[in-house]
């Protein structure tokens, strides 16, 4: 089975970026090898409209097969604002919250961000997945993209 991972805005915009360039085209490249299947929300298409045309249309090079769209509901909204009310991140980090909400209610394997202020954290992913047993849910897996290759012997 093909595992899901939720990739957020930081993650498009890593394939333009020299610093994340490098582990975000191999992690593409690991969803074109078909070992991963990236989920998408209208979330990240809203951040993306203000972005570079390249950042823009980078998810237009992946086939309907290479993703699924997943929704941005009340369910999550909800979640969103116990992460808030939880203060694991302040009010301006909203749309993040909201990422890992969408994720974790639609039920997706792995979240994966370049955002370690707010998103790959150690002590805020504790927090995260704390609030999501509190209230019901699963524990998500956050992790960098590069964190989700794996190295074969050469």
């Amino acid at each position: 089975m093909i595992r899901k991972v939720y990739i957020d805005t930081s993650v498009v915009g890593g394939y333009f970026d020299e610093e994340f360039e490098l582990w975000t085209k191999l992690f593409f490249k690991s969803v074109k090898e078909e070992k991963f299947k990236i989920a998408v929300s209208e979330i990240l298409y809203t951040e993306l409209i203000n972005a570079p045309k390249r950042v823009r249309s980078l998810l237009s090079e992946m086939t309907k097969e290479q993703f699924v769209f997943v929704e941005y509901n009340e369910e999550a909204r909800q979640l969103a604002n116990k992460y808030l009310e939880a203060n694991i991140v302040g009010q301006t980090s909203l749309t993040d919250c909201r990422h890992i909400a969408t994720a974790t209610v639609n039920e997706i394997d792995i979240l994966t961000s370049w955002n370690f202020k707010h998103i790959v954290n150690l002590d805020k992913i504790h927090l995260y997945n704390g609030v999501n047993l509190q209230n019901g849910y699963r524990t998500i897996e956050i992790r960098t993209p590069r964190e989700l290759l794996t190295y074969e012997n050469s």
